[in-house]
């Protein structure tokens, strides 16, 4: 199939990338995963608009993306609520819409959360690169031409009959996160969780937290108590591999979150945020609090058993729509 004008950019709003699920397998290289930071969102828009899964989307942060429609498809809007509108009325986010030639899709402010995602039926097309079609920002490369969006560019989409019969298609209510400025991240202990004085753990695990504005695709970077290191044991490491939601603790004693666009560090990490709290990470700005709650492996994958079996359970829901 060939792609097709979807969007015209109007205003490419704070910032505004085009993601997949990301990019695997080259971090030996210095090459990280990119792809969306909130992988719960990225799945569900897709879900929606009948894509196969890992069509590309854009991401957009906190407001003033502008698009004006170039043809007739299927969108869907998940993640946080940036107030989005459609010629100037509000749109129902966590279902799909029709646009047709002309329409204007605006993200006005912030409700809740940081980040939204924006599917479009057949996916949006740019080459891939290392097998994915994911912005990498600091590499500059993948999605158009490794940089966020400006204002007139035009987006493409595959040229892939739009699924009429799937519109207006709702996720469950119920399912759908709540992103609050006060975040509970459960969290699994280590690997380095050691190297930390029981004191140490205990303000990790007791202690409110607030993001700072040193917050980006790479890290967020948080402010409060000090977490105490053990006296016998040095600030860094050898550096090691990353994975998203590592809490590393420099030495200033203050945690990082890790995201996506890292793949190395050389500082010791408390913890790691469980892979379905990465969607409220995803959507923590400057002045959000966090906590964190250790818990076990046992129940990190209880968790995400559950969160699969939902979504498995809308696909089921949907098939033959």
């Amino acid at each position: 199939m060939e792609k097709i004008e979807a969007f015209e950019v109007i205003e490419p709003g704070i910032l505004t990338t085009i993601q997949d699920s990301g990019r695997f397998g080259y971090s030996r290289f210095g090459v990280p995963p990119s792809g969306a930071l909130d992988p719960f969102s990225f799945r569900v828009t897709n879900l929606l608009v009948k894509n196969q899964g890992n069509e590309a989307c854009l991401e957009t942060t906190l407001m003033g993306l502008k698009l004006r429609a170039l043809g007739e498809f299927i969108i869907a809007i998940t993640g946080g609520d940036l107030s989005p509108s459609l010629n100037g009325e509000p749109l129902e986010m966590w279902r799909t819409h029709l646009l047709i030639e002309g329409d204007v899709v605006t993200f006005k402010k912030v409700r809740s959360g940081c980040r939204a995602y924006l599917s479009a039926s057949g996916g949006f097309i740019v080459p891939e690169v290392m097998g994915s079609r994911s912005t990498y920002l600091s590499g500059k490369f993948g999605g158009l031409e490794g940089r966020p969006l400006k204002k007139g560019d035009i987006l493409y989409r595959l040229d892939s009959p739009s699924p009429l019969n799937r519109l207006g298609l709702r996720f469950p209510e119920e399912w759908i996160p709540l992103f609050e400025k006060e975040a509970n991240l459960r969290a699994l202990p280590g690997p380095q969780d050691h190297h930390f004085t029981e004191k140490g753990f205990r303000t990790f695990s007791t202690s409110t937290y607030q993001v700072t504005p040193s917050c980006d695709r790479m890290g967020v970077r948080l402010d409060g108590p000090k977490i105490e290191r053990r006296a016998d044991v040095e600030e860094s490491i050898i550096s090691e591999g990353f994975l998203s939601g590592a809490i590393q603790v420099p030495g200033d004693g203050k945690p990082i979150i890790i995201l996506t666009e890292l793949v190395t560090g050389g500082y010791t990490k408390i913890a790691t945020v469980i892979s379905i709290d990465l969607t409220k990470v995803a959507q923590m700005k400057p002045g959000d609090q966090v906590r964190f709650n250790p818990i076990s492996i046992e129940e990190a994958h209880q968790l995400l058993r559950e969160q699969e079996e939902r979504l498995q359970i809308f696909k089921n829901s949907i098939q033959g729509s």
